[in-house]
């Protein structure tokens, strides 16, 4: 069994979570293959969205995948999270289901409560994010609200990001339900943040990781 974890920009601690997640999901014994392309995040910042560039490459990185005998494919970067929206019914065509990383996470939150927080550094991962929230809510049949919580991180160590991500969260806890996390590496904060606003906070690592076991499953690669 062989499973592909697809990155845009990234950092060593993002890959070392999301890992150990998705080993602690699917075993030891599967074959991670790990591939990254951080043009294409770094295309979405400066146009502000999802250049045709950007997305094409993405695609190709998931085309990559299933050329590598990739049998499910874990999409990390939220800011291009539609993308792997639109190649859905290819993936399913081809029999290598393509996860979303955040999709569960963001139904997850909509079922928590109406008032739904979204951190995140980018714009252009939290307007992404904000629209999955929307669409998952409306898939239940329910109304979420939606307060942002955008952060500027230029620059930051762990320690700075953290604080001002807990910073972040007390200024809207009054306002909302529930806090997301809008982009993976934010995951190590989310417990210091739920302690410190007394509000249910969700990461996406871990929600994406059992999905990817879920995929799994439906092909009955695993129990």
């Amino acid at each position: 069994m062989k499973v592909s974890l697809v990155y845009t920009g990234t950092t060593p601690e993002l890959i070392e979570l999301v890992e150990r997640e998705v080993r602690k999901n699917i075993g030891p014994d599967a074959e991670i293959i790990s591939s990254a392309d951080p043009t294409i995040i770094g295309e979405v910042r400066q146009a502000g969205y999802v250049t045709p560039g950007a997305a094409a490459r993405l695609i190709g990185m998931y085309a990559d995948a299933v050329q590598q005998g990739a049998d499910a494919i874990l999409n990390i970067c939220s800011s291009v999270g539609e993308v792997a929206d639109s190649f859905q019914p290819a993936a399913k065509y081809i029999g290598v289901p393509v996860v979303r990383i955040d999709e569960e996470m963001c139904r997850e939150a909509a079922r928590m409560g109406s008032r739904v927080g979204v951190l995140a550094t980018l714009a252009t991962t939290l307007e992404p994010t904000k629209n999955t929230i929307s669409r998952t809510a409306r898939e239940m049949g329910r109304h979420v609200e939606l307060v942002d919580g955008l952060v500027d991180a230029f620059n930051m160590d762990q320690e700075q990001f953290r604080a001002l991500l807990i910073g972040a969260a007390e200024k809207i806890a009054d306002q909302v339900d529930v806090i997301v996390l809008a982009q993976g590496s934010m995951a190590y904060v989310e417990q210091d943040i739920e302690k410190a606003v007394g509000k249910p906070t969700l990461s996406s690592p871990r929600f994406g990781a059992i999905e990817l076991k879920k995929a799994l499953q439906a092909k009955g690669l695993i129990s």
